[in-house]
């Protein structure tokens, strides 16, 4: 692809993350970015989405925030992930290509008892609807219920050759049931049956509990200094 774009970059921000440090983004700007195809390139170059705007870290004095995408053809569950498969496999999952009215109670229910601590408390539909909606890509709706009560929905971007993990909010009654990591279990699936080689899984930051989990479905791809490098655990 033609790389003569144009970026913006942040000011400088308190991090969400990591406590005493400070974050900056590179954003893409440019409207010729603002498309499904150039989505798809910007994803293998390290970016990720909120709502529609596409960015990347780029801090100053801090590499800690780290892609992750997982080998989808090749990824096998571990013995923990086996069991907890085995564990919801009563859970009926859905997909649907369009976000329904009814999430918002879901996510509302989930960000003001579970995230109290983070940047997205309290719970709003403005908010909502800026962080998960996208103009930018299409997208699935993975829909997991438990009879028919609605438990958990996975937001999820459709590139090229991926799947993208843009958000999984559930129900706190259920938080034993490990519904977080079923997600992508799930979108792994889901991904395979797409023929998709990856599924990306956001930045993993060893330094930060809430973000250093990313890292468990193996083999996965780590871009480093923008190149990507195979591991298998």
């Amino acid at each position: 692809m033609n790389t003569n774009y144009k970026l913006g970059i942040t000011k400088s921000f308190p991090c969400n993350y990591l406590p005493n440090e400070h974050e900056r983004l590179l954003v893409a700007t440019d409207p010729l970015l603002q498309t499904s195809d150039s989505y798809s390139w910007l994803m293998s170059q390290g970016f990720r989405r909120s709502g529609d705007q596409i960015y990347r870290p780029h801090c100053e004095n801090c590499n800690e925030c780290q892609s992750i995408r997982v080998l989808v053809k090749q990824f096998q569950p571990s013995r923990s992930q086996k069991r907890l498969l085995k564990k919801n496999k009563h859970f009926q999952v859905t997909l649907s290509y369009e976000a329904k009215p009814h999430y918002y109670s879901l996510f509302e229910e989930y960000i003001n008892n579970i995230h109290k601590d983070g940047s997205m408390y309290p719970a709003s539909r403005e908010q909502y609807q800026s962080f998960l909606a996208s103009k930018i890509t299409k997208q699935i709706f993975v829909e997991i219920y438990h009879q028919e009560r609605l438990i958990a929905v996975a937001v999820t971007d459709i590139l090229q050759e991926a799947l993208s993990a843009v958000y999984t909010f559930y129900s706190p009654d259920y938080r034993s049931s490990g519904l977080g990591v079923f997600a992508i279990l799930t979108q792994l699936d889901i991904a395979k049956r797409f023929d998709k080689e990856y599924l990306y899984l956001g930045y993993q930051i060893e330094k930060c509990q809430k973000m250093n989990y990313k890292d468990r479905y193996s083999p996965y791809q780590r871009l480093v200094i923008n190149t990507w490098k195979t591991i298998n655990k």
